[in-house]
């Protein structure tokens, strides 16, 4: 589980809205993710942690208090970076979330986690499933999350990503940061996190700190994504993505990105529509490997290290059969 802590040094830049929403954080550790919608004008209040004792099993929401329900869940057993066998806490933690919105019945809700994380749809309401990387909002760090957003009217966060910097990246912020060779500074994480340099989590040990602030969501993701569900609307005037991804596309496109044409693809794999096809750079090697061993089955000489024989109707095959005059020239 994320680990929890007392948030200093927050900084002045929340907005103040006519009426703030009222948003109900689970699984929030130091709750980065929380601390984002709060700097876009959002009321947050915290569920239970481990950390102070609490358990998620025990709480219950009460129906129709808040708005909108956010978390952020266990994130180890869909990592690519898991190396031990899945705990089941991540299902689990899943399996919470979606009852306590269905016991809260909010307008929205929101799921963060990594790009392995499985769907997870609700009934009663929209499903899109955004993903966003840190680099897209100014940062250095190469950090790809998934949000997965449903809302009762089926309104539209549309999220304004940014251009790219043309800056050296910085390899992925992680909750092991502390054990690892070459570990970065404390300012130094905290800043590629969006935190402040002189951000403090006092009473936690030095790998605890690492650990709490590598689980969380980077800042200027949250409020990014806060800003959009802030200002979500109706998908009336525009055309989405059809991977669900929130993106608007134009003219006659249907996908947004390259990525999404992967995801669709996969989608209809994992469905059985379309026989499996290459999908990544790394599939397609593939692909060409096992032709080049089909060719080679049905052409011995190549196996040999020979030149494959001429088909029946090539050039090489005529002009060897019947060579052209020795005085012959074009003019």
């Amino acid at each position: 589980m994320r680990s929890a802590g007392i948030v200093r040094n927050v900084t002045a830049r929340a907005r103040a809205p006519a009426a703030a929403s009222l948003v109900l954080s689970l699984f929030p550790g130091i709750d980065l993710l929380g601390r984002g919608f709060e700097e876009e004008g959002f009321c947050v209040v915290r569920g239970p942690d481990l950390i102070y004792g609490g358990d998620m099993a025990r709480f219950h929401a009460i129906a129709g208090r808040f708005d909108g329900v956010i978390a952020g869940t266990p994130c180890q057993d869909d990592s690519r970076a898991r190396r031990s066998q899945p705990t089941g806490d991540g299902d689990r933690a899943r399996g919470e979330f979606r009852r306590a919105v269905t016991e809260a019945l909010p307008a929205w809700w929101l799921l963060e986690n990594v790009p392995g994380a499985p769907d997870l749809r609700i009934a009663g309401y929209s499903w899109l499933r955004i993903d966003l990387d840190a680099r897209d909002f100014g940062s250095m760090q190469r950090r790809l999350r998934h949000f997965q957003y449903g809302h009762a009217r089926g309104l539209v966060p549309i999220v304004t990503r940014r251009r790219r910097p043309a800056i050296e990246q910085s390899p992925c912020c992680m909750a092991s940061e502390a054990s690892r060779p070459g570990r970065r500074t404390w300012a130094d994480f905290c800043e590629l996190q969006g935190l402040p340099r002189d951000f403090e989590l006092p009473g936690m040990t030095l790998a605890a700190r690492y650990r709490a602030v590598g689980n969380g969501v980077h800042l200027a993701v949250a409020r990014a994504i806060a800003a959009a569900i802030r200002e979500a609307r109706a998908p009336v005037g525009f055309r989405l993505c059809a991977c669900d991804c929130a993106r608007v596309v134009y003219g006659h496109r249907v996908l947004a990105t390259a990525a999404c044409r992967k995801r669709m693809q996969r989608r209809r794999d994992s469905a059985g529509v379309t026989a499996r096809g290459p999908v990544t750079a790394a599939e397609s090697r593939n692909v060409t490997d096992l032709a080049k061993v089909s060719l080679e089955k049905s052409s011995p000489g190549l196996r040999e290290g020979g030149v494959r024989p001429p088909g029946p109707h090539s050039a090489i095959r005529f002009f060897s059969r019947h060579p052209p005059p020795k005085n012959s020239a074009h003019k």
